[in-house]
C-alpha cells in the first residue's frame, strides 16, 4: 500500500499512526495461524495493560481466532499459544466469517449465483377459512 494509503485508510492493515504507536509502545507477544500479529503495551506503573491485533490483510475482526479473542480481551494473562490443549482429530482449521464476500455460500437458486428456483411441485393447498 502506498504511504499516503497507509495514513487516510483504516479497512486495509494498520495506518501509519497504529504502526508507530505498535513501535513505540508495542510488544509482539504472538502470531496466529492466519498472519495476524498481537501486541500488548509496554508494562508502565499504575496503568492498564492494552491488547491489540495487527490483521494480515482487511480489517475483519472474525479472523481473530477464538483463543487470541479471548486473550484480547483479558480473559487470560498467557499467550494463548502457550497453554492450548493439544487439537483433537475431529476438529476443524478455524475459517474467518465468509458472509459478504465472494466466498460466502450461496444456496441452489440464489440471485448471487445466477440460479432459479425450482418450479412448484402442486402439493401445495392454500388454507381457507371457509373450509
Amino acid at each position: 500500500m502506498s504511504f499516503l494509503g497507509k495514513i487516510f485508510t483504516w479497512w486495509d492493515g494498520a495506518t501509519l499512526t497504529t504502526m508507530l504507536h505498535t513501535a513505540r509502545h508495542g510488544e509482539h507477544v504472538g502470531t496466529d495461524a492466519q498472519g495476524n500479529k498481537y501486541y500488548r503495551s509496554k508494562p508502565k506503573e499504575g496503568q492498564r495493560e492494552r491488547r491489540w491485533v495487527i490483521y494480515d490483510g482487511a480489517n475483519d475482526s472474525s479472523r481473530v481466532p477464538a483463543e487470541w479473542h479471548g486473550w484480547l480481551h483479558g480473559a487470560g494473562e498467557d499467550v494463548p499459544e502457550s497453554h492450548l490443549p493439544p487439537p483433537r482429530i475431529w476438529e476443524v482449521d478455524y475459517t474467518p466469517n465468509a458472509t459478504g464476500t465472494l466466498s460466502a455460500y450461496r444456496p441452489q437458486g440464489a440471485l448471487e449465483s445466477g440460479g432459479k428456483r425450482a418450479g412448484a411441485t402442486g402439493d401445495y393447498e392454500a388454507w381457507s377459512p371457509d373450509s
